[in-house]
């Protein structure tokens, strides 16, 4: 679980350093600027970004059931933020989300489909696996 949050911890630590290195120099809106702007990037790079996630089985089982794609992806890939960003709100009603580093057996799911590593994003739709699609294409899959 703490993996998931480690880089945007990072990024939001730097950036509060930096903004209060600004500050203290007698620059506070450069401060202001710094700190808005280093939050909004550990924002993104949160799983905050994402929709909820599922464990892999639940997701399976759903997909069976609603016809729904399952999205495999993890914090900080930035191939699975672009997803996300062209998906846009739809694709977090249209799809079920699983984060690999939240539950092993997606990350299980991910490596049997790639042949050992956990690249991502992999979706699977149906019977078949795309990994690390095209979001256009994803996007007409989802519409």
């Amino acid at each position: 679980m703490a993996r998931r949050w480690m880089f945007p911890t990072l990024i939001a630590i730097s950036g509060a350093a930096m903004a209060a290195r600004q500050v203290a120099t007698g620059s506070p809106v450069a401060g202001a600027v710094l700190a808005v702007l280093f939050g909004l990037l550990a924002f993104i790079l949160s799983p905050l970004a994402f929709p909820r996630s599922i464990a892999a089985a639940e997701a399976q089982r759903r997909a069976a059931e609603d016809g729904r794609p399952i999205v495999y992806w993890r914090t900080g890939c930035p191939f699975c933020l672009r997803l996300r960003a062209r998906l846009g709100p739809a694709g977090a009603r249209r799809a079920h989300w699983v984060d690999i580093w939240r539950d092993p057996d997606g990350a299980a799911a991910v490596r049997a489909i790639t042949g050992g590593d956990e690249t991502v994003p992999t979706v699977v739709i149906g019977d078949r696996s795309h990994v690390n699609p095209d979001p256009n294409w994803l996007r007409q899959q989802l519409a």
